[in-house]
């Protein structure tokens, strides 16, 4: 934790020094490992929407692509989902709304968490995603309750709250115009 100290004077002569200690995540290498989670993470929902977008050849083959009449969601959701919540999963399964929800939900916390703006839409809407894809497929196989999706709304939670747009991306900038200004839930 960093320090900084003011000189206080109490009375005519006494001076003391008051230490104020400065929270973590205004120290440079705290901002810093924030924003290389922040770009981690944008990463990982960046790839997904490509991958199925492109079929790029990891979670997508080329042949189910979107772009070649594949269906994002049809997949997981048919044939992935188990547990109480299976049966709701499984009848939105290639509905094209479904399809379009998630592509943009992907494409925009990607981009958001990239760029480090939108960062409390982004924290918002990809803990909301994080959750469903959580609750998709209950209960995880290697641990009661928690797996990564938890973690992962858990982490882009906590990027918004520290401001890691702020660092090495356009938060900032973005937090200083007047539409955002007027409109603080876009911050």
């Amino acid at each position: 934790m960093a320090i900084s100290e003011h000189k206080t004077h109490i009375g005519r002569s006494t001076l003391i020094k008051v230490v104020t200690p400065r929270p973590l995540t205004e120290s440079p290498a705290a901002r810093y490992l924030w924003a290389a989670a922040r770009l981690a993470l944008g990463w990982v929902f960046l790839w997904a929407f490509l991958d199925k977008m492109f079929g790029l050849g990891r979670a997508t083959p080329a042949a189910k692509a979107w772009l070649d009449g594949g269906s994002p969601t049809e997949g997981f959701l048919a044939h992935g989902t188990k547990g109480p919540l299976a049966d709701f999963y499984q009848g939105m399964a290639g509905a094209a709304w479904a399809d379009w929800l998630f592509m943009i939900g992907l494409a925009g916390i990607g981009a958001a968490l990239i760029l480090g703006i939108g960062m409390r839409i982004a924290a918002a809407g990809g803990a909301l995603l994080l959750v469903m894809m959580w609750s998709a497929a209950l209960l995880p196989e290697n641990n009661p309750f928690m797996d990564d999706h938890l973690i992962y709304a858990l982490l882009i939670v906590g990027l918004a709250l520290v401001s890691a747009g702020d660092t090495l991306g356009l938060g900032r900038w973005w937090s200083n115009l007047a539409l955002v200004k007027r409109l603080p839930f876009l911050k």
